[in-house]
């Protein structure tokens, strides 16, 4: 009797481009597909720390190079893409955010979050699946902000909800040329962006009623979900968002 076989989650002989990848979720993505098997190129905005990521990669044995660039650059991001191109996998994970209530937002803090959040992702993903082979696997790192909202974050979770649409269109438009495109969306995961926020014994308290198993999300939690949406086991996933939120958006 033949049995059916599980769908490789190895990445030998694949490409990645991973963007924020010099510390927090970026690293965690790009840690976890090179270890699955894929050359990586990291990118992100400060040479000193990507490079340092770059030479840990190195020293596991794990090809990968860098390039320091502002992803909001979208000439940088095509010249790199031209370049080091093609790839099979992209994992945008670079990403701001200014929290102020709704009433307080500056004019400067929406552009800043809308140009990296949205308009960034945007243009990296078009310049990827311009040269993307098929089987392709687009990755943008969005947010549970991306589904519902929250205090003090009316334009992250624009910018978050603006992801999640142009993700679904995206998939519509490539999947005829068999290139997925999916989200993950994560919980709060203490890294650079939210420390202030966790950092606060009223805010934290918020966020830990809302997340139904009992803990903050970790850097790892996200990294399987990034090999799984990248590999073959996901071959029929497209267009969507994996809740990586602890049941958050659960109800």
């Amino acid at each position: 009797m033949d049995l059916p076989a599980t769908p490789s989650f190895r990445l030998d002989g694949k490409s990645a481009l991973v963007t924020g990848a010099s510390r927090g979720i970026g690293l965690g993505c790009a840690a976890a597909l090179a270890e699955a098997g894929a050359r990586v190129t990291l990118v992100a905005r400060g040479a000193e720390a990507l490079d340092d990521v770059a030479r840990a990669f190195t020293d596991r044995g794990w090809p990968a190079t860098a390039h320091a660039l502002d992803i909001t650059d979208t000439d940088a991001v095509r010249t790199l893409v031209a370049d080091a191109g093609p790839f099979d996998n992209l994992c945008n994970a670079a990403g701001t955010a200014r929290h102020a209530p709704a009433q307080d937002t500056t004019e400067a803090d929406y552009d800043a979050v809308m140009q990296t959040n949205t308009r960034a992702a945007y243009f990296l993903a078009q310049a990827v699946a311009r040269s993307m082979p098929p089987g392709g696997s687009i990755i943008q790192i969005s947010s549970q902000m991306g589904q519902v909202g929250g205090p003090d974050r009316a334009v992250y979770a624009a910018s978050k909800h603006a992801l999640e649409g142009m993700t679904k269109a995206m998939a519509i438009d490539w999947g005829p040329r068999h290139i997925r495109v999916n989200t993950i969306c994560p919980t709060f995961v203490r890294t650079t962006l939210n420390a202030a926020t966790l950092d606060d014994p009223d805010k934290r308290a918020w966020i830990e009623d809302r997340i139904k198993l009992p803990r903050l999300a970790r850097v790892t939690d996200i990294m399987g979900a990034v090999v799984f949406l990248a590999s073959d086991a996901s071959a029929m996933v497209t267009g969507t968002a994996l809740m990586v939120d602890g049941g958050w958006t659960a109800g």
